[in-house]
């Protein structure tokens, strides 16, 4: 089989071993996303999320090559907004979300009866997200982002721990990580067995990523109280750093793929 990496860091740790699994028997080639194939591989894994990228995804597509995740699948995770209609639209306890074409717009009428959490819409490295408690500090924010497309959610009250859940096909893996709205700000990722996730907050992970058509995903998510969860958080292919299982997993998946099989019912 041939396999397709769409992604500028092939030496990422999850590719790297998925790789190392894959070559005695299959070619693995790095596609960089401002390249174009000489001719298609069985799979592609898409692990990058530029427009770059996301253009050549869908010209693959077009050609009828199998893309994991879909283009389509992986620009919805970018957009929080949309993110948030499809969840709550689905019925997943996703956190309410409001939209505003910019923060200084919004900020100059708003009032803050309670906490709230501001993000950027567009999901990137180095958006906004913040917790906005009083005046001063949205004011401070407008300042810094005025033109900046946000959305705004609120705060849910919790212990300040975010349940980082990943999933390759429905394979669950899962690990804490201090949020980075907590005092201390992020802290380093802490080993969860998946027994100890709250009854339910698997399946839900799996739920998550038929709703959203993926295959390599993660959920963030947030316990409200006495197990219960709240959705914060979907990404398109996710690092899933140092997690046992993982690029076996992940070699297993495109190997499916590669052959024409869809993901397993979940």
């Amino acid at each position: 089989m041939r396999i397709g990496l769409i992604t500028p860091d092939p030496g990422h740790p999850l590719l790297a071993a998925t790789t190392a699994l894959l070559a005695p028997e299959h070619t693995v080639e790095v596609l960089a996303p401002d390249a174009a194939p000489d001719r298609p591989a069985d799979v592609y894994l898409l692990k990058s999320r530029t427009e770059r990228a996301l253009e050549l995804a869908r010209e693959l597509e077009r050609r009828g090559s199998a893309v994991v995740n879909s283009a389509a699948a992986t620009a919805l995770c970018q957009d929080r907004t949309r993110m948030a209609e499809l969840a709550l639209g689905a019925g997943l306890p996703f956190a309410t979300t409001w939209t505003h074409p910019s923060l200084s717009a919004w900020a100059s009428a708003a009032t803050l009866p309670s906490p709230v959490v501001v993000k950027s819409r567009r999901s990137r490295r180095g958006d906004l997200v913040a917790l906005v408690d009083d005046g001063a500090r949205l004011r401070q924010l407008a300042l810094d982002w005025p033109h900046e497309p946000v959305v705004v959610q609120e705060f849910a009250p919790n212990n300040g721990w975010d349940h980082k859940l990943w999933a390759i096909g429905d394979q669950v893996f899962c690990a804490l990580r201090r949020s980075e709205l907590s005092p201390g700000g992020r802290g380093p990722t802490r080993p969860l067995p998946l027994d100890e996730l709250p009854a339910g907050w698997a399946d839900l992970v799996r739920e998550t990523g038929a709703v959203f058509d993926l295959e390599v995903y993660g959920v963030d998510i947030i316990d409200i109280g006495n197990g219960e969860p709240l959705i914060v958080d979907v990404n398109a292919f996710p690092g899933i750093r140092g997690q046992a299982g993982a690029p076996e997993a992940l070699a297993s998946l495109a190997l499916r793929r590669a052959t024409g099989r869809t993901r397993a019912t979940r």
